[in-house]
C-alpha cells in the first residue's frame, strides 16, 4: 500500500486539529482512501507554547527547510495565515514539486492567479476546501457535485463572528458594541475583529467561490465590501416590522458577461432559509440552471471542523498520488479558464433598498422625499413613520423621527443620487441609513 507523507507549516488551532485527525484516525483514513497517510513533520516558529494536541519530538521540525528539503514529504499543508509568507512558502513548495494544501482565503482571493498559474506550470495540485466555510464541503460541491450546472447565483453567510453579532442584536435588542464584547469573551471574535466585522473575511471567501463558479480570476480590489460596524438595532427592529431579517450576506451573480460580487449587510425575507441560520454557523445557497437552489449548512470555523476540510484535501491528493494519475491531467483544483472576470460596477447594481431618513416631525416631509424619488424613477413599496420617538439610534431629540422607506428594485446609481439630493436640500437632519434588500422581486 502506498504511503503518502505530509508536512504541516503552522501549528495553531487548525494545525492542532489536522494533526489530531491524521494521528488518531489513521486506520479510518486508510480504510476509506486505500492510502497510508503519514504525518511526518510539523514546523512552527515557537515550540515552547502549550498545544491542545502535543506532538512527539520526532515530528517537530526545527526549520522550514527540514520539510521542504525532505524528498519523502509529498504534501505541504500551510496553516499560518497572512499573505506574504504563505505566498513565498507556496513558491518554494512548487519549486520542490510538492503538492500544497491551504486554508488561507486571503492568499487565494488576492493572489489566486499567481498561485494557480504556477501550480499549473509546475504540475502540482492545490487543495483549499478549508479556505471557505470551514467544515462545509462547498468547494468540492462546486467543483464536482454541481459540475453539470451553469451557476447563476450564490448567497452566503460566510462569517460566524458577524452572524453571531447580528443574531444576538435581533433576539435581544442589544447594541453592536455590547454584543461584540460578548463575542470576544466567548471566543467567537478575535481580539482584533476588524477583518470579520468590516466584511473583508467574507469578501475573500465569496471571491474564491465566484472564481470557481464563473470560471476566471477576480481582481479582489473590485469586490464591493461593506461591514456591520455601523448597524444600529433600530434598523434590525424596523426591518423585522417589514418582514425582513438582517444578515451580512456575500453575493455573487453572473449576468450579461459580467459577475456581480459584493458583501454587505442585507435584509432577507424572514422566511428565507438563510434567515434561519443563527449564531456562529455558516451557510451557502447556490443556484444552478439544472439543479435549482441548493443549500449547504454547518460550522464555518473551529479546530476540528476546519481540520476536517483540510484532511479531505490531503486524502484527495494522496489518492491521486497513489493511483499514479498523470500530472498533465491533475494540474490544479480549479474549474476556471485563464481569463479575468469582468466585475459589475457598484453603480450598476440593481436591488431593493431599505432607507432610514432622520427627519423633522413636521408635515410634508414624505411628499418631498417621494418627489425626489420620482425624479430618479424610484418606486416606493412600503413606508414606516414613527411618531414622537424620543430616543432611537442615539438620538434624543423629540423633534425628529425616523422615516423608513422600502423601495422596489432600483438602480444603485439612482438611489445614491436621490439620497445626495435629499440631504443637500436639508430634508433630513442626519446621514441616511441604506441597507440593501434581496428577495424574489429581483
Amino acid at each position: 500500500m502506498k504511503t503518502v507523507n505530509v508536512g504541516i507549516v503552522g501549528y495553531g488551532v487548525v494545525g492542532n486539529g489536522v494533526a489530531q485527525i491524521l494521528e488518531e484516525k489513521k486506520e479510518l483514513l486508510t480504510k476509506k482512501s486505500g492510502v497510508q497517510i503519514n504525518l511526518k513533520k510539523v514546523y512552527t516558529r515557537n515550540w515552547d507554547k502549550q498545544f491542545s494536541y502535543p506532538l512527539p519530538e520526532d515530528k517537530k521540525a526545527s526549520s522550514l527547510e527540514e520539510l521542504l528539503d525532505d524528498r519523502e514529504i509529498d504534501i505541504i499543508v500551510e496553516l499560518t495565515g497572512g499573505i506574504d509568507f504563505p505566498l513565498e512558502l507556496f513558491k518554494k513548495t512548487a519549486e520542490k514539486g510538492k503538492h500544497f494544501v491551504t486554508a488561507n482565503k486571503a492568499l487565494l482571493a488576492e493572489k489566486g492567479k499567481e498561485v494557480f498559474s504556477l501550480a499549473e506550470e509546475k504540475g502540482i495540485r492545490v487543495g483549499f476546501e478549508a479556505a471557505v466555510a470551514g467544515g462545509i464541503p462547498i468547494i468540492r460541491a462546486l467543483r464536482e457535485g454541481l459540475v453539470a450546472n451553469d451557476i447563476q447565483k450564490i448567497y452566503g453567510i460566510l462569517n460566524g463572528t458577524t452572524n453571531y453579532i447580528l443574531t444576538q442584536m435581533l433576539k435581544e435588542g442589544r447594541s453592536f458594541q455590547e454584543v461584540l464584547r460578548e463575542a470576544q469573551e466567548l471566543g467567537y471574535a478575535e481580539a482584533d475583529p476588524t477583518l470579520d466585522i468590516n466584511g473583508t473575511d467574507a469578501a475573500h471567501k465569496i471571491a474564491i467561490l465566484s472564481s470557481l463558479s464563473f470560471g476566471g480570476f477576480i481582481d479582489f480590489s473590485g469586490v464591493y465590501v461593506e461591514g456591520i460596524e455601523n448597524i444600529d438595532s433600530i434598523d434590525i427592529d424596523l426591518g423585522r416590522e417589514l418582514g425582513y431579517t438582517l444578515k451580512l450576506l456575500a453575493i455573487a451573480k453572473g449576468h450579461n458577461g459580467e459577475v456581480e460580487v459584493r458583501v454587505h449587510p442585507t435584509f432577507l425575507p424572514s422566511d428565507h432559509p438563510l434567515s434561519k441560520v443563527d449564531g456562529v454557523f455558516n451557510a451557502v445557497m447556490v443556484e444552478g440552471d439544472s439543479v435549482g437552489e441548493t443549500m449547504f449548512y454547518g460550522k464555518g470555523a473551529g479546530s476540528l471542523p476546519t481540520a476536517s476540510a483540510v484532511v479531505s484535501d490531503i486524502v484527495d491528493i494522496a489518492k491521486s498520488i497513489a493511483l499514479g494519475v498523470g500530472r498533465e491531467i491533475e494540474i490544479t483544483s480549479m474549474n476556471w479558464q485563464h481569463r479575468q472576470l469582468s466585475l459589475t460596477r457598484v453603480s450598476d447594481f440593481y436591488t431593493r433598498y431599505y432607507l432610514r431618513f432622520t427627519v423633522p416631525d413636521v408635515t410634508g416631509i414624505l411628499a418631498k422625499v417621494a418627489a425626489v424619488f420620482a425624479r430618479y424613477n424610484i418606486s416606493i413599496a412600503a413606508v414606516i413613520q414613527k411618531e414622537k420617538v424620543v430616543s432611537f439610534a442615539g438620538i434624543t431629540d423629540e423633534k425628529v423621527v425616523p422615516l423608513v422607506i422600502l423601495t422596489h428594485t432600483a438602480s444603485e446609481n439612482n438611489i445614491q443620487k436621490a439620497i445626495k439630493e435629499i440631504e443637500e436640500e436639508k430634508i433630513t437632519v442626519r446621514k441616511t441609513v441604506l441597507i440593501r434588500v434581496e428577495d424574489e422581486e429581483q
